[in-house]
C-alpha cells in the first residue's frame, strides 16, 4: 500500500497505543456517560439490551483502535468490529428509530475520545504531526465504523420489508381462498395484523395479466397489497376501488396492461370479487368482450350471465340455429346484424356492405328457416343470446388452434 492509499491510523507512532491503553476504560466510561446526557434516545439507564449494545459498540471501538495504532495484532483490520457495528444499526432500526441518534452518538464520542486522546498524548510528548494524525484517524476511523452500521440499518430494513411483503402476500391468498380452502374471519384478522395491513370496509379484486403485483401495488399506493396466482396473474386488493379518481389511477399504474376490476365488497367476499374480475378476463380471451387495458366486471354483467354455463349455452344455440347449420355464414352474418340493429334494413345494408334488396332477400329466406319466431321478442333474444355465444366459442377455438401451432 502507497503513503497515499495508507490509513491515518497506520502513520501514527505505535508508542501511542500503550498510553492510549491505559485510558481506555476511563474514556468509555465518559463517552457513555456524555451519550446518555446528550441524546433523548439514550437518556434512560444504560441496561438490557439497549446498554449492553452500546457498551459493547463503545469498548469494541476503542479497543480496535489502540490495536489499530499499535498494530498489536497484524490480522485486525476495521472488519473485525463489523458485526457488531451493523448489530448497532440493527438495533436502531429494531427500536423503531432512525439512525439519527445513533450518528449523533457516534459524533459525540469521537469528540469525547479527541478531548481525552489528545491530552494523554500531549503528556506523552506528542508532536504537533502526530496530533495532527491523531485527529485525522479518531474522525476517520469513527466515519468508517459509522458507515457499517448505516449498512445493517439498511440490511435489517431489507430484511424487514421481505417478511412484510411474504405476509403480506400470504394474506392476499388467505383472502381471495373460497370453498373448502377458505379461511376463518380469525385467522384473516390475525393475518392482517402481522401484515400490517388494515383491513378495509370495502375492497375489490384487481387482476392485471403478466404483472408484477408488488410494483404494481407501488404504483397504485399506499393501502394496496399483491400476490401471484398460477397462470401469471397479478392480484391485487385495492381498498375503495370506486372512490373519486381511483379508477383514473389505476389505468395510470397499469399503462395499458389487460387487466379486469371485480365489484367493490366487503372483504369477507372477496372471493366473490375475484370470481367476476376472473370471468371477465377470460371473457377477453375468448373475444365475448372487446378492447384494452382496464375492464370493469361490473359493466359486462350480461354477458358473465351468457356465459356461466357454456352447456346452457351450446343447447340454446342448437334449439335455434340449428336450421342454419347448412344456410352459410352471410345468412348468419344477416340474422345476427338484423337482430343487433332492431330490425333496420338500412342499418344492415350499411354494416355488411350490401344492398338493401340483397338484405330483404335473406330476411326472406331467413324466416323461411326460422318461422315466425322472428317476430317473438323472446326468441328474438334468445337468438341475440345463441349468436354471441357461437361467435365466443369460435373465438376460443381459434384461439385454441393458434396455440397448438404456435
Amino acid at each position: 500500500m502507497s503513503a497515499q492509499e495508507r490509513e491515518p491510523w497506520q502513520s501514527i507512532d505505535t508508542a501511542f497505543a500503550e498510553v492510549l491503553a491505559s485510558e481506555l476504560e476511563e474514556i468509555g466510561a465518559e463517552i457513555i456517560e456524555a451519550i446518555g446526557a446528550a441524546i433523548p434516545e439514550y437518556r434512560r439507564p444504560m441496561e438490557g439490551t439497549l446498554g449492553r449494545g452500546v457498551r459493547s459498540g463503545v469498548g469494541q471501538a476503542l479497543g480496535q483502535f489502540v490495536q489499530l495504532i499499535g498494530e498489536h495484532e497484524p490480522g485486525v483490520t476495521i472488519e473485525t468490529g463489523r458485526p457488531v457495528y451493523e448489530a448497532l444499526g440493527r438495533g436502531e432500526l429494531r427500536a423503531g428509530r432512525s439512525l439519527d441518534a445513533l450518528q449523533a452518538a457516534y459524533r459525540l464520542g469521537a469528540r469525547v475520545a479527541w478531548r481525552r486522546v489528545a491530552a494523554a498524548a500531549a503528556a506523552a510528548g506528542a508532536s504537533a504531526e502526530q496530533m495532527a494524525l491523531l485527529a485525522e484517524a479518531i474522525f476517520a476511523y469513527i466515519d468508517q465504523i459509522s458507515a457499517i452500521s448505516v449498512e445493517g440499518y439498511a440490511a435489517a430494513q431489507a430484511e424487514e420489508a421481505g417478511e412484510l411483503q411474504r405476509r403480506r402476500q400470504r394474506l392476499v391468498r388467505l383472502l381471495v381462498a373460497d370453498g373448502a380452502a377458505r379461511a376463518a374471519p380469525a385467522d384473516v384478522e390475525a393475518a392482517a395484523v402481522e401484515a400490517r395491513w388494515p383491513l378495509p370496509r370495502r375492497l375489490g379484486v384487481l387482476l392485471v395479466t403478466g404483472g408484477d403485483p408488488a410494483r404494481l401495488a407501488g404504483r397504485l399506493g399506499a393501502g394496496v397489497i399483491g400476490a401471484s396466482l398460477p397462470e401469471g396473474v397479478a392480484c391485487l386488493l385495492v381498498p375503495d376501488p370506486a372512490g373519486p379518481g381511483r379508477r383514473a389511477q389505476i389505468e395510470a399504474a397499469l399503462g395499458g396492461r389487460s387487466a379486469a376490476l371485480g365489484p367493490e365488497v366487503a372483504w369477507p367476499r372477496t372471493p366473490h370479487s375475484l370470481e367476476r374480475a376472473a370471468g371477465v378476463l377470460r371473457l377477453r380471451e375468448l373475444g365475448a368482450i372487446t378492447g384494452d387495458g382496464l375492464v370493469l366486471a361490473e359493466d359486462w354483467l350480461c354477458e358473465l350471465i351468457v356465459h356461466r354455463d357454456p352447456v346452457l349455452l351450446a343447447e340454446l344455440a342448437e334449439r335455434h340455429l340449428g336450421a342454419l347449420a347448412d344456410a352459410g355464414e352471410k345468412l348468419t352474418a344477416t340474422l345476427a346484424s338484423w337482430l343487433d340493429h332492431q330490425g333496420s334494413i338500412a342499418a344492415v345494408a350499411a354494416e355488411l356492405s350490401i344492398h338493401r334488396q340483397t338484405v330483404r332477400y335473406r330476411l326472406a329466406r331467413l324466416r323461411e328457416l326460422l318461422g315466425a319466431g322472428l317476430d317473438d321478442p323472446r326468441v328474438r333474444f334468445e337468438l341475440q343470446v345463441a349468436l354471441r355465444g357461437e361467435r365466443v366459442q369460435e373465438a376460443a377455438s381459434e384461439s385454441s388452434s393458434a396455440t397448438i401451432r404456435s
